[in-house]
């Protein structure tokens, strides 16, 4: 499997957007406390700590699983979600971040605040509404909570002896609301608050500089006051009798409390874009490298130096953007591969098999419009893999192998091309039982399939509704087989070749072209007329020396190097009889063949379109192309012709 890390920067950003989701239903739920906003962060949160928890994050983990716990009481009505609450959260937000951009950074989830913000939560969890009586008292709703002493506890005992405390906190702590609210509480479970300077609430809400008072009553003793408020953060809790008189206030200069996480600018480095636009932004690149042909062919025809110099600048910088927005298409295999464990095990189970399956090259790249034709194929290949291929445990123990089955699927480029192999160490194809389903289904007589290669049986295999199961199930049987499997992926100009031996396994390899849309060609002339031939194809140029060719049957071959190469002369295609000069050879997987032209005209990228639904299909044509004259020029699909 991948590496976690290639995984992330997807983390990041996605968690990224689920924090702020919360941070802005938050705001809402400040003014409106309705049910839809509190699923809405209740289910953001749950989206983070599985993400958390997968990517190996558990101290983030721990903070989004404390949150969801106190939303899901406030979801059911046991937590109301007050003021103080909606702070605590919010600061959670800020840690949210912070963790975050630690990560993204390179680091880990390592946070200050982490423990203090679970604490402040869990108080929630236990007390439930009662953790914020003490901030809403009715005498202090028209009082300056800055300025002056507020009674917390009306009722109070009147037993044991009052303190006055006073807790000093470091001046850079960026989570003061929180820090209080945690003292306050657990001054609370020891005895009762009288009053605080400045009022519980601005307490609370951080409203104080780096310092607070408190009178409070308790029978604990001042080393059990002291005990229950420090912790981190905090630099000194003092603690004198009531009666005393107050020390004095240190003068300091008012400094501006301001947030570490609210304080900073956030610089956005990922956005979502509709794929529509793109698309669009692509067929603009297009035109703009048909027009950089168009330019090449007027500067040529008038030699203006100026013009060439102006025009050399434009070139590079359309490759430039051109290479740009393949980048930008581009999208890695692993978001089709990571579907696939699923389907395997789904179909092990059904069939009664055990499976162990391996993926590999999962970054690797290919163009969107490629990919969303794939998913299917590859789903059929893979589903085939675990039904055809791969034995049952018993009949894998009598033939001496595991009882689980190995399935491997590998991505990898390849020069210009991305393949992509599914393996499997199963029973592979039984040659004979091909043959004989072969002529049961009349494609061919007894003779005519005892006469075929291996290689030959195996192509039977992508023969329209050709399927060696024998009854109808939901994973086969259905007369949908693999020649839908070949059309798909020789209408993203790729090919699919299979190999197999009997009794160790079968090897399925698709190839594709990283993209579909800009592709390089050779411009040559046949029979007068212009065709475009991928350059991916071509294997060498040469000149035709009449006397190597000879006639087989009704073909013609030359003997070029040792190697005998069918030659095609097109004239079907182009028109009349071909008496060019210049041998094209040309190469589709392990097969090679040539074909005749008049001239070479050179090489140059240009822009493969699709034929028309009113053409309808053309055998041997893969597209159109508009090269820098407008002139309509046929790109041949190799694949085909061979």
């Amino acid at each position: 499997m991948a590496d976690m890390e290639d995984y992330k920067e997807l983390f990041v950003v996605e968690s990224r957007e689920s924090n702020e989701t919360i941070a802005q239903a938050l705001l809402t739920l400040e003014e409106c406390n309705d049910r839809e906003t509190i699923d809405e962060i209740f289910r953001s949160a749950h989206t983070i700590k599985g993400a958390s928890a997968s990517m190996g994050y558990m101290n983030l983990e721990k903070l989004c699983h404390t949150m969801e716990d106190v939303f899901d009481l406030i979801r059911n009505g046991k937590v109301v979600a007050s003021a103080p609450l909606i702070d605590v959260f919010l600061g959670c937000t800020d840690e949210i971040e912070a963790l975050l951009d630690s990560i993204e950074g390179g680091g880990d989830d390592q946070g200050e605040n982490i423990e203090d913000l679970v604490t402040a939560l869990d108080t929630w969890k236990e007390n439930g509404n009662r953790a914020d009586a003490s901030s809403t008292e009715d005498g202090e709703a028209q009082r300056d909570p800055a300025e002056s002493e507020a009674p917390v506890d009306g009722n109070a005992r009147g037993s044991g002896e009052r303190y006055r405390v006073t807790v000093t906190l470091v001046p850079e702590c960026s989570m003061k609301d929180v820090r209080a609210m945690i003292a306050l509480s657990n001054l609370g479970e020891i005895g009762s608050i009288i009053s605080a300077k400045p009022g519980v609430e601005a307490i609370e809400d951080g409203n104080f500089e780096d310092h607070f008072e408190v009178i409070f009553e308790s029978e604990a003793g001042a080393e059990a006051i002291q005990a229950a408020i420090s912790g981190t953060d905090i630099v000194s809790v003092t603690v004198e009798s009531a009666d005393a008189p107050p020390a004095p206030e240190k003068k300091k200069e008012a400094k501006q409390q301001k947030s570490e996480h609210h304080g900073k600018t956030k610089e956005i480095k990922n956005i979502r874009v509709d794929i529509h636009l793109l698309d669009q932004m692509m067929n603009l690149v297009e035109d703009l490298v048909i027009n950089r042909g168009r330019l090449k062919q007027i500067a040529q025809k008038n030699q203006i130096k100026e013009f060439d110099e102006a025009l050399s600048m434009v070139g590079r910088s359309v490759a430039d953007l051109q290479n740009l927005m393949m980048h930008i298409r581009m999208i890695p295999l692993s978001h089709i591969f990571n579907r696939l464990p699923r389907v395997v095990r789904d179909v092990a189970q059904h069939e009664g098999k055990e499976v162990d399956f391996i993926i590999d090259g999962g970054e690797t790249e290919l163009d969107r419009s490629v990919m969303d034709g794939l998913n299917d194929p590859l789903l059929h290949l893979i589903r085939n893999a675990v039904d055809h291929g791969i034995e049952l445990p018993e009949e894998r123990r009598a033939a001496g192998k595991p009882e689980k089955g190995c399935l491997h699927l590998t991505a990898m480029r390849d020069r210009d091309n991305v393949v992509i192999r599914i393996e499997d160490d199963g029973a592979g194809i039984d040659v004979e039982r091909v043959r004989s389903k072969a002529v049961s289904k009349g494609l061919m007589t007894q003779e005519e399939a005892a006469a075929l290669s291996e290689d030959q049986v195996n192509d039977l295999l992508f023969s329209p509704g050709f399927s060696t199961a024998e009854t109808i199930t939901d994973i086969s049987g259905r007369g949908v087989g693999l020649d839908v499997v070949k059309a798909a992926i020789e209408s993203m100009k790729g090919s699919i070749n299979v190999r197999s031996t009997r009794g160790e396994g079968t090897c399925f390899e698709l190839v594709l072209p990283p993209t579909m849309a800009i592709v390089e060609v050779m411009m040559v002339r046949i029979n007068g007329r212009r065709c475009a031939i991928p350059i991916s194809n071509v294997v060498e140029v040469a000149i035709l020396k009449k006397d190597a060719v000879h006639r087989v049957g009704s073909s013609q071959v030359i003997l070029l190097r040792d190697e005998v190469l069918p030659i095609h002369l097109l004239g079907d295609m182009f028109g009349g009889s071909n008496h060019g000069e210049v041998l094209v050879v040309l190469q589709y997987g392990s097969k090679k063949c040539g074909i005749v032209a008049d001239v070479v005209e050179g090489q140059q990228e240009v822009v493969v379109k699709p034929l028309s639904t009113l053409i309808g299909s053309c055998p041997g044509v893969g597209g159109v192309t508009i090269p820098g004259d407008g002139e309509v020029v046929p790109v041949l699909d190799v694949n085909t012709m061979i």
